[in-house]
């Protein structure tokens, strides 16, 4: 069966990070994605490695000539879905700002990935991932008491709080336009999506059942039960066991009856026991902690790192991970029991679909022969 998104025509402006994931996440799910490409610029790595372009075709436009962006609207007139990631004015600047491309098609969902917004006083500043959740006030809340907050690679902003963002509120206007058949402009933010995804440690704060303080709360390293050790052979485990009976199962298998560990949630009592449990696990190397911890009621997991990860048995048995032209890389999710997504090619050389893709949305052979003799495409 096709994916869920099976015949969605979609066209992303290739950009940097956010936008490529979220159109690689439409595209996992059976969408057409078409990716216009700025004709003559070389991409930074060879494209098997390029796994956020997998699963779409590619057509290098030279948007500087007047024809491209005439080629660009007969396009955008066929799609449901445009996708864009540059800062804001830049698309209005090339002829195909929302206003001109919704004239044109009415029905249109016009999705638009920034860090700071479309809007606001920071709107035109430069930034990246690291900047925007610090708007955000998650930044300040990851890491260790008395260090710096460390960068928590760009997972939060770029793919979290920005892409998935993003293709949420595309299919969201898509499923809308259904119904209402007007299209809309999507503004995507990654200081909001950020925010967002910190909705549970705002209400808790408000609560007063967080602290701003870093490394003194629940969920973030200050708990003996919510944290990574080392074991003897410097690798590290992951418990994380909040609920009483999932606390009791660690402190069985781990071995500890030391009356002190009673008192859980006395958070006067964490550091003490911190040291105890560090000082337990550090008795055992990582595989041995797995045999005894995995599998069982006591959250637990092997730190892993991206080499071990796809060989576990768990992830090889779900098929977290797929391997494309000798890439390993991670499989689409999430799952659908009827109509599964699935990776519908390698990532494409710059431009390599050009003339297909123009042939298949309705360009004539001459039509197409000029463009190329133009050096449109």
């Amino acid at each position: 069966m096709p994916g869920p998104l099976h015949g969605l025509k979609v066209i992303e402006m290739v950009g940097i990070g956010p936008g490529p994931f979220c159109a690689m996440m439409l595209a996992d799910m059976g969408a057409d994605v078409i990716r216009i490409a700025r004709h003559g610029k070389e991409p930074r790595v060879e494209p098997r490695f390029d796994v956020l372009a997998r699963g779409r075709r590619s057509l290098a436009l030279d948007l500087k000539h007047p024809d491209a962006k005439v080629v660009a609207m007969q396009l955008i007139a066929q799609a449901d879905a445009l996708i864009e990631g540059f800062r804001p004015g830049v698309m209005e600047r090339l002829g195909l700002g929302p206003e001109p491309c919704l004239q044109r098609n009415p029905r249109l969902v016009y999705g638009r990935m920034t860090g700071w917004g479309q809007t606001g006083p920071l709107a035109q500043a430069a930034g990246h991932d690291l900047n925007y959740i610090a708007l955000s006030g998650m930044l300040q809340a990851i890491g260790r008491p008395g260090q710096p907050p460390p960068p928590p690679l760009n997972l939060i902003g770029d793919f979290g709080g920005g892409a998935m963002m993003l293709a949420f509120g595309i299919v969201c206007a898509l499923l809308e336009a259904k119904q209402s058949r007007r299209g809309q402009v999507v503004d995507a933010a990654m200081t909001d999506g950020s925010a967002l995804l910190g909705a549970l440690m705002y209400g808790l704060k408000a609560g007063n059942r967080w602290t701003t303080e870093r490394g003194a709360n629940l969920l973030d390293g200050a708990a003996h039960f919510y944290d990574t050790y080392e074991c003897a052979d410097n690798k590290y485990v992951a418990i994380g066991a909040i609920e009483p009976e999932f606390y009791a199962e660690v402190l069985k298998l781990v071995g500890i009856t030391d009356a002190a560990f009673n008192q859980q949630m006395d958070t006067k009592h964490w550091p003490e026991l911190k040291r105890k449990l560090a000082d337990a696990i550090k008795l055992k190397k990582r595989d041995e902690w797995c045999r005894v911890l995995e599998g069982t009621d006591a959250c637990f997991a092997p730190v892993l790192d991206m080499d071990e990860a796809p060989d576990h048995a768990h992830n090889r048995a779900r098929g977290t991970f797929i391997e494309v032209e000798g890439v390993v890389q991670p499989a689409p999710a999430p799952r659908f029991s009827r109509t599964p997504g699935r990776v519908g090619s390698p990532p494409a050389k710059t431009g390599e679909h050009s003339e297909r893709i123009l042939h298949d949305w309705g360009f004539g052979e001459e039509h197409v022969a000029q463009l190329k003799k133009a050096g449109v495409i």
